[in-house]
């Protein structure tokens, strides 16, 4: 590696004496655990979530506590790589970092000279860092005035709906769970994706609190509540006016709080009253008793609690769901007390104490205005033609902490875009996935526990502090460094573009957190009131919530762009609806590679009910084919309860070249968008099921 590009962040070397230091851990999940890690002699021995914060208490999920396999993984990328075959057969050279960004970045000029809107990048939450996410990446693209990326395809449905509802994306502290009395845990697998909030909840069902899942599948959290409600994926909406119908008729509401911090209730308390439990039943799925029974509970129980998750948003009518849920204790007065109310995201408590314009630099734009790229519709954008509605045909693209042909909806027409001959595509990562393959060039990146990072968090309100543990291992680089070097090489010349990563650590926080005391402590507590919106004084401009929110009017149920409902003849040829939750062991498409977890995960499966299968003549094991008119998956199916009648669950998300024939389960879903917040609707989808004639390799 040549000596002008070395990491900037100053790692542990090498000491017989065991030394620990303060870890955060860097992925999409709402429990972001403070970690400490053992090194000795240079190598990391030890991983272990820290006891002392208030919401990790020592323990992380069986996938971080062996993060080190991760660092230390036998095929990990330790050298830039220059592609030398076809694309997607990875097939790629190692070369110098000097080589390969020079190349890169005259491959840049020579694009942007015609128009850097033709250059897009896309990332998401492969690091949920501030530093290693977008701080001098944003910078760079900001100074190019290459295309902006809207970055939808996780969450974007709920924030939205969380900030037209209460003004940011905010919600109850996680701690207190563990003295409600009811808790709702609706469209959350907790015991695979919320570990930290399902110890609460369970210190709650030992003092007495009933727990109560809400969620399509069966999943491993619904085996230990007292009570499943399986719905049909995309009917929650529905279920929460009739909720409120309850609510209304039989006088569970708290009125008081209504009149003095909701506005809009005369209109909305009109629509409620127009579900009743028989027409909740026929949408959902389910019985008008079921209906009846958990509203009595919500309503007479106190204090209760939502444990809300992003499932239940990804469909054509996610954001106004999530709308009627958010609702739901603000009509029964549940935020008076600590531990009532509802938790979807706490990053909203965070807007104030970070600096995300100091981080990122939009001033670099200097008054240009780029056009946004959709990364959920990344399929079709890829394949455009150059027109002046859509601008630019895309020329390049960045790819860092995504894997976008795995995750991305309507995965053939992502896979056809990357695979363009005209099309130069860079990726920065830790291994050859299945975006990686379809590179130019991958360039080796630094994992958790070899760069400095700042963290906060979507499911509680501390922010974390990730020092770096190990040297960078082989030639990697943290992401700050790759496009500082990208930048020199650019000719840009700003002082923004040298600052170190404890430079930008600094920056990221206002003045009002310390950054030396973040670094002593490892993490620090916002000063978040328990009983948070007890009075009112929600983040929206009148302090009250919105139910009838501007520009937006009332929520609504809005049926899914496939069902019986909204499309019966589509429904007749693929009568199967099909959600693909998370596997267990996998965290998106993360950790698919660690043998140790994808070994406990066992193969790519669809989860049906024994009826569905019977009717099909399919047995357990079988291989078989899901199928649409988006394309064909196979997999082996699995019979099991956790599958309710008419559903399928497709579980994801496996690397495609895992699959059996070289494809995932997002083969299937398309690319349309929810209500409100532009987001993907994966769990909006219809298939078919045949047992499969060929025999599975």
């Amino acid at each position: 590696m040549n000596s002008a590009v070395t990491p900037s962040a100053d790692a542990s070397v090498s000491n017989s004496t065991p030394k620990t230091v303060h870890g955060a851990c860097p992925h999409d999940c709402p429990d972001t655990c403070a970690m400490r890690i053992t090194v000795q002699d240079g190598r990391v021995i030890k991983i272990q979530g820290d006891p002392d914060h208030a919401t990790t208490q020592g323990a992380l999920c069986t996938k971080v506590s062996r993060y080190a396999e991760r660092s230390y993984h036998p095929e990990r990328v330790l050298t830039p790589l220059k592609r030398v075959g076809p694309k997607g057969k990875g097939q790629f050279v190692p070369v110098s970092w000097d080589e390969a960004l020079s190349d890169i970045a005259g491959r840049l000029k020579s694009i942007a000279a015609r128009d850097p809107e033709a250059i897009l990048p896309y990332s998401y939450a492969g690091t949920m860092g501030l530093l290693q996410g977008e701080s001098i990446a944003a910078r760079f693209f900001n100074k190019l005035g290459a295309s902006q990326l809207l970055r939808t395809i996780c969450a974007s449905a709920g924030g939205a709906a969380l900030a037209a509802t209460y003004g940011h994306k905010v919600g109850m502290r996680v701690e207190q769970f563990a003295f409600s009395q009811l808790i709702v845990i609706w469209g959350s697998n907790s015991i695979a994706s919320n570990l930290h909030f399902w110890t609460l909840a369970n210190q709650a069902k030992r003092q007495g609190a009933k727990l109560i899942c809400i969620d399509p599948r069966k999943t491993e959290t619904a085996d230990k509540c007292h009570q499943h409600i399986a719905l049909l994926p995309g009917t929650d909406g529905a279920l929460a006016l009739g909720l409120m119908h309850e609510l209304i008729s039989h006088g569970w509401l708290d009125q008081d709080y209504i009149d003095r911090h909701v506005d809009g209730w005369d209109g909305l308390r009109e629509r409620a009253l127009q579900w009743p439990p028989e027409r909740v039943a026929e949408v959902c799925g389910i019985s008008a008793d079921e209906v009846r029974q958990l509203a009595r509970d919500y309503g007479t129980t106190k204090p209760a609690a939502i444990r809300l998750n992003y499932g239940m948003q990804r469909v054509r009518g996610g954001g106004n769901a999530v709308r009627l849920v958010a609702l739901l204790p603000c009509l029964t007065g549940a935020w008076r007390e600590a531990a009532g109310g509802m938790l979807l995201s706490s990053s909203g408590f965070f807007a104030p104490y970070k600096n995300t314009a100091k981080l990122e630099r939009p001033d670099l734009l200097a008054g240009r205005t780029p056009r946004t790229i959709n990364m959920s519709t990344i399929g079709d954008d890829l394949l455009r033609e150059a027109s002046p509605e859509f601008g630019p045909k895309i020329e390049a693209v960045i790819v860092y902490n995504s894997n976008p042909v795995a995750v991305a909806p309507e995965s053939g027409k992502v896979v056809a875009g990357f695979q363009r001959e005209d099309l130069f595509t860079v990726v920065l990562e830790h291994f050859l996935t299945d975006t990686a393959d379809q590179a130019d060039y991958v360039l080796p990146a630094t994992t958790q526990l070899e760069h400095l990072d700042v963290h906060t968090s979507y499911g509680h309100t501390t922010m974390l502090i990730n020092e770096p543990a190990i040297r960078p291992q082989g030639q990697a680089l943290p992401n700050t460094q790759i496009f500082r070097e990208l930048a020199a090489r650019m000719g840009f010349t700003e002082p923004c573009f040298a600052d170190s990563d404890e430079t930008l650590a600094r920056q990221a926080l206002v003045d009002d957190l310390s950054f030396d005391e973040l670094r002593a402590t490892g993490w620090l507590q916002l000063p978040i009131a328990d009983a948070p919106f007890a009075n009112g004084g929600f983040p929206t401009p009148n302090g009250k919530v919105q139910a009838d929110a501007p520009g937006l009017g009332l929520p609504d149920y809005v049926p899914n762009y496939e069902s019986r409902q909204s499309s019966p003849e589509l429904a007749r040829r693929y009568p199967l609806a099909m959600i693909s939750p998370p596997a267990r062991n996998f965290l998106n498409s993360s950790f698919v590679n660690v043998k140790s977890l994808r070994d406990i995960e066992g193969e790519p499966l669809l989860e049906m009910h024994g009826d569905d299968a019977a009717a099909r003549g399919i047995q357990d094991g079988q291989v078989v084919r899901v199928f649409n008119e988006r394309g064909t998956y196979r997999c082996r199916v699995a019979l099991n309860p956790r599958a309710r009648p008419g559903v399928v669950n497709g579980l994801g998300v496996w690397w495609r070249k895992l699959g059996l024939d070289g494809s995932n389960v997002n083969e299937l879903t398309h690319q349309r968008l929810t209500d409100m917040g532009e987001a993907p609707t994966f769990y909006d989808c219809l298939v078919e099921v045949q047992a499969d004639s060929l025999r599975a390799a």
